[in-house]
């Protein structure tokens, strides 16, 4: 397992960064922190209250307040912070602020719900590990693909697996990976596939209402549409009982219009 370097080149226990997006009290954050018993020192920093699709969002114009948790592992205690604010702020604050030192890996989730295809765009768990990527910290993102309830054994067992292998090998510099587990017993998961982000929209409609002053105020709902049939994609390794891992990054350039812009001829006005 790979090890930090400290200044005197003693090796250091690997410092592991714990975030969500569905806040410090969710049992999927539970699942993660224990999950991670043993790889190393693990800090859980994550939102006070649930912080669903908030994408990349941060707080600019108000405080960020923060307060130590109490958070219990089966193997006792950890240092833990709420954050009122959204879970980049927590992997921003976490770092610079709340940390002991830089963090070797940060893992985000379990969230409850997939986070694939377009989702990836609105999900606060890929956000938090998309900021550490930023800060060029290696990162992962875990999803559990069950809205309610459920049990997390099968996707902690996954985290804790994809997590040793990224503490080993680690990541190219800007990289997350982003894993979807299927809500399946871990006997019935029929393994991992590497697969590509999806195309998919949702289909999106507003519902209006009048509040008590007959003022109108508005219910965003949609249905989900898969664009991609595909098997090596994330919905088609997650449908097919796989768990998904795809490598995604912050640079959305769109290098190949890049390329084909360069012979565009522009007319002087």
């Amino acid at each position: 397992m790979a090890m930090s370097v400290g200044s005197r080149g003693q090796k250091k226990r690997p410092l592991i960064l714990v975030c969500n997006d569905d806040g410090i009290g969710a049992p999927g954050i539970l699942a993660l922190a224990s999950s991670m018993d043993g790889l190393g020192d693990i800090f859980v920093v994550a939102p006070v209250t649930e912080q669903s699709a908030v994408g990349h969002s941060i707080t600019l114009r108000d405080p960020i307040r923060a307060f130590t948790f109490p958070f219990r592992i089966p193997s006792g205690s950890i240092d833990a912070w709420a954050v009122h604010g959204t879970p980049a702020d927590c992997v921003k604050l976490a770092i610079e602020k709340l940390l002991p030192r830089q963090p070797d890996l940060v893992v985000s989730g379990i969230n409850q719900g997939p986070n694939a295809a377009v989702n990836v765009i609105y999900s606060g768990t890929v956000s938090a590990g998309t900021e550490a990527t930023i800060l060029n910290i290696p990162a992962i993102a875990f999803s559990y693909c069950r809205w309610v309830g459920g049990d997390y054994e099968a996707s902690g067992r996954i985290a804790r697996q994809i997590a040793v292998r990224v503490l080993d090998r680690g990541l190219r510099s800007g990289i997350l990976l982003n894993v979807n587990i299927p809500d399946l017993p871990f006997a019935a998961l029929k393994g991992i596939k590497i697969t590509r982000q999806a195309r998919s929209k949702w289909k999106e409609s507003f519902t209006e209402r009048k509040d008590p002053y007959n003022r109108s105020y508005y219910w965003l709902s949609g249905t989900f549409v898969n664009l991609d049939s595909r098997d090596d994609t994330d919905l088609g390794a997650i449908e097919n009982g796989y768990v998904s891992i795809t490598p995604v990054h912050h640079d959305l350039t769109a290098h190949d219009q890049v390329d084909e812009m360069r012979s565009w001829t522009w007319d002087d006005k």
